[in-house]
């Protein structure tokens, strides 16, 4: 069964309950399978740095879909929690993100699915978590824990549990 790796985020409301909730939905046990978890770290905003710190986390999943179906859910997901794509900035406050960061060692490249995760590696925020739950993993032939070594990680925290 394929694995892939999902980064989730947010920085409007109770992005904690968010997360978990989220995690819930989206791993129905049917479709995809909940594998590991990250703790969640408060991290500070990427791109648009004038905004509230994010919560984020990553998960490691089992699925029978396929990559585009898999993104398709994270999407549907999103909405549940009111998230609108098409009307928010880029980089800029949300309820959730749900990325997906790799699938198996899958390498897409199409307009709106490219994987591994393009900015993966430049995302502190992303690597410090997946570090946690899969470090030994090679995406595009990095090691995670590797790859979370060489990133800067100030400001970022791990929450308690």
């Amino acid at each position: 069964m394929p694995e892939a790796l999902i980064a989730l985020g947010g920085n409007v409301g109770d992005v904690r309950a968010t997360i978990r909730k989220a995690i819930e939905i989206f791993c129905d046990g049917e479709d995809v399978w909940l594998r590991k978890r990250s703790s969640d770290y408060k991290t500070p905003p990427w791109g648009v740095i004038d905004q509230p710190p994010f919560v984020n986390a990553a998960v490691a999943v089992g699925t029978g879909l396929p990559p585009r179906a898999l993104l398709e859910r994270a999407h549907a997901v999103e909405r549940i929690f009111g998230r609108n794509r098409e009307k928010e900035e880029r980089w800029g406050p949300r309820t959730l993100d749900i990325d997906l960061i790799a699938y198996d060692d899958l390498a897409v490249n199409e307009p709106d699915l490219i994987l591994p995760h393009p900015r993966l590696f430049e995302r502190a925020f992303v690597l410090v978590p997946l570090a946690e739950i899969a470090p030994d993993r090679h995406i595009a032939g990095t090691r995670i824990a590797d790859a979370a070594q060489r990133v800067e990680k100030a400001g970022i925290e791990r929450l308690p549990g």
